[in-house]
């Protein structure tokens, strides 16, 4: 991206961006202005500074926590580390968590915490010493609670992260029994969910495979139905883009594309994504990735030739100045806000069929909420159903077996044997709420007549949030 162009993309209102899509739905809703004024704006935003000492010196930290809804409680969202970290991102950011959770029937109003650091310079002690501290600033103004607030990781955190603000949670919070429920994200040894990892990338698989199953759709932009053999780009190898890319590449898609900041890589009969991420520990990047063409711009690689593009790094990445560019007949948002109003109403009228990220990237909630129940319920899952499931399938292919006067080969039996793991039912559970928030969509979209997906994603997410408040006897 030239200085220019990133200049004004960059200069974009992240929020307003939010608020164009908020306004585009509200012309298919007959609701008072006044309780969408309500929906739209942000319940809380909490700004802090506090010392930490690094090192012989004493250095003022500056941080956020944003409720945008108490529509429902707890309030969920992640916690991202960033020097580029600003109210705006926050606000915006738990905005986007109301609506994927109201999409995906996920019951939790939006979030979103932030720190103003560089996590890559900064040693772990003092990542360590910044996130307890953070926490107490959160636990002093009731800003975390298993019923109150959830913090799961973002960008820049991780388990790690998560188990430190799990452990100063504890510590000031004697005799919480639900302790384990005040943030999400955990490493499994700590009451962490198997399967949490790669949640966003497999929901953003499930979610452009189900889209790639509907006839109609796949008509509309001269594609054949299936994943199998279409042409993928994603643009960030972080941990949503990797496993997208890892999931898409298993379905039989060929990614020609992958890119990074330092540029990005092609080959157009395709990349083993593997391969692409054991050159990248060994060398620190993707470029010079063998039998593949280096892209030094990677904003070039949005442009190239293909049938999806996955955006999974920053937010408007695709706007006015390159959308007409841009050769892909499907994106998936898969980060956070990458399309802006404008690109959006330009592909648009290329016919580009954009799924939207308060849909798509709605798998890390999803299972984010799985973890908070598993701690709420204090048993993990499988742990009671598992070995009925064996016992029940193992009198199941007697009965065949002895029907059928043939055994069933050992290896097949033991697959058909083998009772459900937590991971196996975490991710049961999100390819079910993937598929069916497609079809909520997809049908509103069509009932409605509505022009893309987002507006039908947004305007289905302010009408579950009415129907919540309507049973609250909050609004007349």
């Amino acid at each position: 991206m030239s200085k220019k162009t990133k200049s004004k993309a960059d200069a974009y209102s992240f929020f307003s961006c939010i608020e164009k899509n908020f306004d585009k739905a509200a012309r298919y809703l007959s609701i008072k202005k006044g309780l969408l004024e309500q929906i739209k704006s942000c319940n809380a935003v909490y700004r802090m500074h506090f010392p930490v000492k690094i090192g012989k010196e004493i250095q003022v930290i500056e941080a956020y926590r944003v409720q945008h809804s108490h529509h429902k409680l707890p309030c969920k969202g992640g916690i991202r580390y960033s020097i580029k970290v600003n109210q705006d991102e926050v606000m915006t950011l738990a905005a986007l968590m109301t609506y994927k959770c109201a999409i995906v029937d996920v019951p939790f109003g939006g979030a979103k915490g932030g720190i103003k650091i560089d996590p890559q310079i900064i040693s772990t002690e003092n990542i360590e010493k910044i996130t307890r501290r953070y926490t107490s600033e959160l636990i002093k103004k009731i800003l975390i609670g298993p019923g109150i607030d959830v913090p799961a990781p973002d960008y820049g955190t991780g388990e790690r992260e998560m188990s430190w603000i799990f452990d100063t949670f504890l510590s000031l919070s004697p005799g919480e029994v639900d302790a384990l429920a005040c943030v999400t994200g955990k490493p499994v040894s700590q009451g962490g969910v198997r399967g949490r990892k790669e949640a966003t990338g497999l929901g953003v698989f499930y979610g452009i495979r189900e889209l790639c199953k509907m006839k109609e759709e796949m008509l509309s932009v001269g594609l054949d139905v299936g994943l199998n053999g279409k042409k993928v780009i994603i643009q960030g190898l972080g941990n949503v883009g990797y496993h997208a890319a890892t999931f898409f590449h298993e379905a039989g898609a060929i990614i020609v594309a992958l890119a990074e900041r330092e540029g990005a890589i092609y080959n157009k009969k395709g990349l083993n994504v593997s391969n692409v991420i054991i050159h990248l520990k060994k060398t620190g990047s993707i470029l010079n990735f063998p039998e593949s063409k280096n892209i030094e711009d990677t904003e070039k690689a949005l442009e190239l030739e293909c049938d999806i593009l996955i955006p999974a790094a920053l937010e408007n990445v695709i706007h006015k100045h390159n959308a007409n560019r841009i050769k892909a007949k499907i994106i998936g948002e898969a980060a956070n806000g990458p399309v802006t109003p404008e690109a959006d109403d330009i592909l648009g009228k290329k016919g580009v069929l954009i799924v939207p990220d308060i849909y798509l990237n709605a798998g890390g909630v999803t299972v984010s909420y799985f973890e908070w129940l598993k701690n709420l319920s204090h048993v993990r899952y499988g742990r009671m159903e598992k070995r009925f499931s064996e016992n029940m399938n193992t009198e199941l292919l007697q009965v065949i077996e002895t029907s059928c006067r043939k055994k069933i080969p050992i290896e097949e039996k033991k697959m058909i044997l083998r009772g459900p793991r937590e991971i196996d039912l975490v991710r049961s559970g999100l390819e079910d709420t993937m598929i069916n928030g497609f079809h909520k969509i997809r049908d509103l979209k069509k009932s409605l007549k509505i022009e893309n997906m987002r507006t039908a994603a947004f305007v289905l997410a302010i009408n579950k949030i009415i129907d919540s408040y309507e049973k609250l006897g909050i609004f007349p």
